[in-house]
């Protein structure tokens, strides 16, 4: 099995979003797996297909990721 691009592995994520979190965790690993092995340090989103588009939203979306070790930003809107 071949390791998931960036961009897969946050679409995995954007779907589970919206699937109210199924598999996040997984997800999350994928996508620092893919980070790790693009050479990024850091995942960016698009504030537009969060779920939860405030600021809130965003910060508990940064903080449960940087306990699991992706650091994220997000695109300007």
């Amino acid at each position: 099995m071949s390791e998931p691009t960036v961009a897969d592995a946050t679409n995995r994520i954007y779907e589970s979003l919206q699937a109210d979190n199924a598999d996040i965790d997984l997800h999350i690993a994928n996508l620092k797996a893919a980070l790790m092995h693009a050479g990024l340090k850091e995942a960016l989103f698009d504030p537009a297909r969060l779920v939860q588009n405030n600021r809130s939203g965003r910060k508990l979306m940064q903080a449960y990721f940087r306990q699991r070790g992706v650091t994220v930003k997000f695109s300007a809107s």
